[in-house]
């Protein structure tokens, strides 16, 4: 009777352990326990403890696993094995040694356990170092096998060892295993991780009977290694695809930025109604963002929900990412608000989509409710809310994430550091961020980058110059961006040669292909300097035509040096751009005031009218006990208007008795002289300084921000009011920042 219940409960506990256990088959093997131990004479056959305990610790019951081995009175290889194997999946890896070292006896099955162990916890080393205790026993007759070649591989590629790669593989090629799929198929991953692609194509080519998890480890490794054509070619010669075929060639498509032929394989791939998971989903909906496919991507959204996926928190997130680099911010906002879970994925998403969107101070926000929800932010996350602060040019909540980042332990990671140099160089404080630069203990190129943009927004002609040469002295490769920053350091310092030199070198001896704004800073770089016939025909050799933002720094400039003729032929080709930008119309009545043509300063006003061009308002507004403080010219809406006022009509005062005379130039009305100097001493940016010199502690610099380009009667008299109250005032405006300490400013007053 004993045998035949042996039996069956052995295959019931058998059927347990292929489900892979679970809760219920927990519960199977606990029912099957308490029969063996009510129905069975004691002690019940090793062999059917043994099925027992490999029952137990598939289940994920490790403790009872542990319970029933030392409870039992006669225990064999298998039942050591057994246990092994559940220890080595729990990740305990202390018992797991201690029970290895325990053993009376050891086989490849001892061994396999043991690595894979060490391998699951992320520790190919000591991975390796088992293997080589394995190969010392090979007297005793313990041999590797195909499972545990298959692990060293793995582990191999874990640590990204090539040497140790190889010799795994000349081993595998001694014991015979190398035709085997199992263990071809680590090895062509490893090599292409390590971007060895030819010997992974060799042992693609030398493997017998290739199945499909073959060919989608090639291609994976082909798309890894930018061989787009061949992994085409390979894909194509698949007779049997599954949808990790599929998603695999999306997915590299995407990555190799060929987002439009990824589209066209997802096509396909419903086409042949291929099944459809979140990895799919993910990977098509990053290609939409990528080619700013909006309807595409609506289509794709649509898509999930037919298919009970948009509540799915990977393609949640994929969705919010997508609308996001779509421009479309309020459909982002609404998948987001709508997930019935979030992760850190889901908010760094949203997060990063509001700073792609100019909405920084929702960005802010979301921040402060991810962490209310009890999610701590990673270092990418982090480094995003810090770049909407320096955007908002806000030091003071920037600061309170520099706090965090040294709390949290994120501050070593790159993307933080980098993010904090970034917002001390946009906020003024270039001091802070050369240091924090100098503290870092490895600088890429955005970090390099990040600092040259500053001294170049700071006007430091100079210092950004020399920072760039040595940063091509260290073999970091300049991008786009950095070049910005020193061609327009060059611009605001006159360096017109150094300039012109560099915008050659960028183009040699850098590949780099000029954008906009590169054009821009050369035109801005002759304009600036008065050569105003060579920013003509610089422009006119163009191989494109300047953007809105040329032609407005051409005829800014011309305003300056009063050039009406190619003034006029910049406002021409601005309006033709962009008919609404009030940029031409101003600049062109700043021009004809000057000579006091009143008349036609009247007939642009009359086109804007007409054509309902408005200009954008003035506006300044500094930041106190977490408030921000607005101002527009004039303004007397403020609840300490009369104390503001009284202390510029003091600082007036001051200033004539210093030898400050009003520039009226940027006054573009028709009137008295008195008036306009009227109109001067109201303007945004003194109310805001005003304000800033009765609330801002005396050993603090006054931070003001300002909407527009700073006038140059503001600029001066900036300038008097810092000397006679000894105070800093930084000025951040639309073009630069401007230091003035001393009656003196940074940019050397060329801005």
């Amino acid at each position: 009777m004993s045998r035949p219940l042996c039996n069956y409960y052995a295959a019931i506990l058998s059927s347990v352990a292929t489900a892979a256990g679970g809760r219920s088959g927990a519960h199977v093997a606990g029912a099957v326990h308490c029969l063996i131990l009510r129905t069975l004479p004691h002690p019940p056959p090793v062999h059917l403890l043994n099925h027992l305990l490999t029952a137990y610790g598939k289940s994920g019951r490790h403790a009872r696993a542990r319970g029933l081995f030392d409870a039992m009175p006669h225990r064999n290889l298998y039942t050591y094995n057994a246990l092994l194997t559940t220890l080595a999946h729990a990740r305990l890896l202390g018992d797991m040694e201690a029970l290895f070292a325990s053993m009376p006896e050891r086989d490849a099955v001892s061994y396999n356990a043991l690595i894979a162990g060490f391998a699951g916890a992320n520790l190919p080393a000591r991975a390796a170092g088992a293997y080589r205790t394995l190969l010392r026993e090979e007297d005793a007759g313990v041999r590797p096998s195909r499972i545990t070649m298959s692990s060293m591989v793995m582990a191999a590629s874990a640590l990204g060892d090539r040497a140790l790669g190889r010799q795994f593989h000349c081993q595998i090629l001694r014991v015979g295993f190398g035709a085997y799929a199992f263990v071809g198929s680590p090895l062509v991953d490893m090599y292409a991780k390590m971007g060895l692609i030819g010997y992974a194509k060799r042992v693609f080519d030398e493997l017998e009977g290739k199945n499909v998890v073959m060919y989608n480890t090639m291609i994976t490794g082909l798309l890894r290694c930018k061989m787009v054509q061949e992994a085409r070619q390979l894909f194509e010669v698949m007779t049997d695809r599954d949808s990790i075929t599929w998603t695999t060639m999306v997915t590299g498509l995407t990555q190799n930025g060929l987002e439009s032929e990824a589209l066209d394989v997802f096509r396909r791939m419903r086409a042949q109604g291929v099944a459809i998971d979140q990895y799919t989903f993910g990977s098509i909906l990053t290609a939409c963002g990528a080619l700013s496919a909006l309807e595409q991507g609506k289509q794709i959204h649509a898509y999930t929900i037919r298919t009970c996926y948009d509540d799915n928190i990977f393609v949640g997130s994929a969705l919010v990412d997508m609308y996001s680099k779509c421009r479309s911010i309020i459909l982002a906002e609404t998948v987001f608000w709508r997930m019935s879970s979030r992760n850190i994925i889901s908010w760094t998403a949203m997060i990063v989509g509001y700073g792609q969107n100019g909405c920084s101070e929702e960005a802010v926000r979301a921040f402060s409710e991810m962490q209310r929800d009890g999610i701590e932010p990673d270092d990418y996350t982090l480094g995003s809310v810090i770049s909407s602060c320096a955007n908002l040019a806000s030091l003071e909540e920037g600061a309170q994430f520099h706090c965090l980042a040294l709390v949290s332990g994120l501050m070593p990671y790159i993307t933080v550091s980098n993010a904090l140099v970034t917002l001390y160089g946009k906020c003024g404080s270039i001091e802070d961020a050369h240091r924090l630069f100098d503290e870092m203990p490895f600088h890429d190129q955005v970090s390099w980058t990040a600092l040259v943009s500053g001294y170049a927004q700071f006007g430091k002609a100079k210092e950004t110059i020399d920072l760039f040469e040595k940063m091509l002295s260290k073999g970091v490769k300049p991008d786009g961006v950095t070049f910005i920053g020193v061609l327009s350091a060059c611009s605001r310092a006159g360096f017109v040669e150094k300039g012109r030199s560099y915008f050659y070198s960028m183009q040699k001896d850098h590949g780099i292909v000029p954008v906009d704004d590169h054009y821009t800073c050369m035109i801005d770089l002759y304009s600036r300097s008065g050569r105003l016939k060579e920013a003509e025909e610089f422009i006119k050799k163009m191989p494109v035509r300047p953007d809105a933002i040329g032609w407005g720094t051409l005829l800014s400039a011309c305003r300056l040096r009063g050039d009406m003729e190619i003034g006029k032929w910049a406002a021409e080709n601005l309006l033709e751009i962009d008919p609404h930008n009030p940029a031409s119309y101003v600049l062109l009545c700043s021009m004809h005031a000057a000579k006091g043509q009143w008349n036609e300063v009247a007939q642009l006003r009359r086109g804007m009218r007409d054509r309902q061009v408005k200009k954008e308002p003035g506006c300044s507004w500094i930041k106190y006990k977490n408030k921000v403080h607005i101002f527009s010219a004039d303004d007397q809406s403020h609840p300490f208007s009369k104390g503001i006022y009284e202390k510029l009509e003091w600082l007036n005062s001051k200033m004539v008795e210093e030898g400050y005379k009003p520039d009226v130039s940027s006054v573009l009305h028709d009137v008295a002289d008195a008036d306009k100097v009227h109109m001067l001493s109201h303007h945004s940016e003194k109310l805001a300084i005003a304000f800033g010199l009765m609330f801002v502690p005396q050993d603090m610099p006054i931070r003001i921000v300002k909407n527009l380009r700073v006038c140059v009667d503001c600029h001066n008299a900036t300038k008097f009011i810092s000397k006679i109250t000894g105070r800093d005032i930084l000025v951040r405006d639309a073009v630069r920042f401007h230091k003035f300490s001393n009656g003196l400013c940074s940019c050397g007053d060329f801005w």
